[in-house]
């Protein structure tokens, strides 16, 4: 079964349309670390190291697992010669 359909069976399940709303920021913030991570060719460990962090800490990021402060997405976006955008939507 490929992701879309998968995909598609979750969404009919009672509860997992407002799960997926509630940890879609964490999910955005893992993807796009995982692909500026791997356009780089940077392990997380050498990810960890450049943020001064430990490896451990890319983990959760990459995993969902944590919500990142603002600080250290600024040095995030440092490291890949990025920049952060934020926008609110629906007000």
């Amino acid at each position: 079964m490929d992701w879309d359909s998968h995909k598609k069976q979750l969404l009919k399940k009672p509860g997992f349309q407002k799960a997926l709303e509630k940890n879609r920021l964490e999910y955005e913030i893992a993807r796009a670390v995982i692909l500026a991570r791997a356009k780089y060719k940077f392990s997380q460990k050498q990810l960890a190291g450049k943020l001064k962090t430990q490896q451990s800490v890319i983990s959760r990021l990459e995993t969902a697992q944590t919500t990142p402060s603002l600080s250290f997405l600024q040095r995030l976006a440092a490291v890949f010669n990025g920049k952060i955008r934020i926008s609110f939507e629906g007000f």
